[in-house]
């Protein structure tokens, strides 16, 4: 298995470097966040350990543009922040899991090892599932109560980042900038627009309503 470490303290680089590669993964290292970034695009590694505190561009600018570029591979995040904001803003950014320093060794081996597997059971199944809704993002269909829904490109990278953040609130904000790729300063109703038209079509002729709106705040997909 192929790391990728972004780390800009070169001691506890070294440390993590000498107790994985112990662990049998292959290790490259990045010390900060324009090479880290350079790095991750090419998609090449199994998982990325992802530092929040990195000179140039700071771990969640980059998580931010890696998962914008389609980057698909699991990402832990280090931290020495502990404020519950910042583990929120990376998780809601597309990071799989927060790891807060200092840590001890054998728990950030432990995490790593979940997600691999995980990852693992995805390559199986990748078919996300919310009640009696079905989403393939390798065949792109969708199906509730198996029936098989057509949805636009932009409907199906909506109700995908919705349904891998099940249950959680989405404000206007967020869901502009991770879907569509950018966030308007003013106000703009196009977030409406399709969750209305996803209403429609996977709602509308069911008796259990899986898309709410949370007044003021955002938007959920309830499980």
């Amino acid at each position: 298995m192929r790391l990728l470490l972004v780390e800009d303290d070169r001691g506890a680089a070294g440390f993590l470097r000498s107790g994985l590669e112990a662990e049998h993964y292959q290790l490259e290292i990045a010390t900060d966040g324009q090479t880290a970034l350079e790095l991750g695009l090419s998609g090449d590694f199994d998982l990325i350990l992802l530092d929040v505190m990195l000179p140039g561009k700071n771990g969640l600018e980059v998580l931010r543009e890696w998962r914008q570029r389609d980057i698909q591979s699991p990402i832990l995040m280090l931290s020495g922040m502990n404020s519950v904001e910042d583990t929120v803003k990376g998780l809601e950014l597309g990071a799989d899991d927060y790891l807060k320093k200092p840590f001890a060794f054998e728990e950030l081996v432990a995490r790593i090892r979940a997600l691999l597997r995980r990852g693992k059971d995805l390559e199986l199944d990748p078919t996300l599932q919310v009640s009696d809704l079905a989403l393939n993002p390798n065949t792109h269909e969708v199906r509730r109560a198996g029936e098989l829904i057509p949805l636009t490109p932009r409907e199906f990278a909506l109700l995908e980042f919705m349904m891998r953040r099940v249950d959680r609130v989405l404000s206007r904000a967020l869901i502009e900038e991770q879907v569509w790729g950018c966030r308007h300063d003013t106000i703009t109703n196009v977030v409406h627009v399709y969750i209305r038209r996803l209403r429609d079509k996977l709602d509308r002729d069911y008796p259990t309503k899986l898309i709410h709106t949370v007044r003021g705040v955002g938007y959920q997909l309830k499980g």
